[in-house]
């Protein structure tokens, strides 16, 4: 049987870094700061993770200025910087799984609504990025997830079909946009249960809990 010919598109935040807790306590700070009230853990999964920072900013203070937007959403990024570099380190299994992956032959996106700023960061605390062929950053897109397009334009940029692709993700807009590109979607369960990540092709809690041959077996009719 012809070994099938695909695509991985991994997410960053939350799926390739466990930093769902710093991006909320950076949250938090600003909306104790600006006082717009109290953040729990509930409204941030439902509105905030996986979404562009500038679609959160622009919510919460939708009468401010274009440079008064961009301030707060750099002063979000300081805090959250200065809150996870003590602690950023990848998702257990990734590096064995992308270098699996690329042995194999498997084109490889990572496809995030971050900055270019915020995704070197990342990168130059795990050096991970010569695995990747294409990297698309929140500026690449004008519609943030749940919108698909950040994942659709990473499948043209790799020259491969949106079915023949699949999308890691951790958020719930991550996987409302995976699956309307028409993508297998795998879930990584650092920010929701299992049952939060629906529909997903496959949900693990780790790299460690994939391979080659777990991934292919997604595309079996």
């Amino acid at each position: 049987m012809a070994i099938k010919q695909f695509a991985a598109i991994f997410d960053m935040d939350g799926t390739m870094v466990d930093n769902t807790p710093y991006h909320f306590k950076a949250w938090q700070t600003l909306f104790k700061k600006y006082d717009k009230g109290e953040l729990n853990k509930e409204r941030y999964k439902a509105e905030i993770s996986g979404v562009p920072i500038m679609d959160t900013v622009r919510i919460l203070f939708p009468d401010a200025d274009d440079a008064f937007q961009k301030a707060i959403a750099r002063e979000k990024e300081q805090l959250y910087q200065e809150y996870y570099t003590p602690y950023v380190k990848p998702v257990s299994g990734l590096e064995n799984l992308l270098i699996e992956l690329k042995d194999a032959g498997v084109k490889l996106a990572m496809a995030s609504s971050a900055s270019m700023h915020d995704i070197d960061f990342v990168l130059n605390h795990v050096p991970v990025r010569q695995y990747f062929d294409v990297i698309i950053d929140g500026d690449r897109v004008s519609k943030g997830k749940p919108n698909p397009q950040i994942f659709l334009k990473a499948a043209a940029d790799l020259h491969m079909r949106p079915e023949d692709c699949i999308v890691f993700e951790d958020s719930m807009a991550g996987i409302k946009a995976g699956n309307a590109a028409g993508m297998k979607v795998v879930g990584v369960t650092t920010a929701h249960t299992a049952d939060g990540l629906q529909p997903s092709s496959l949900v693990v809690k780790d790299y460690t809990e994939l391979s080659l041959q777990k991934l292919q077996a997604l595309f079996r009719p």
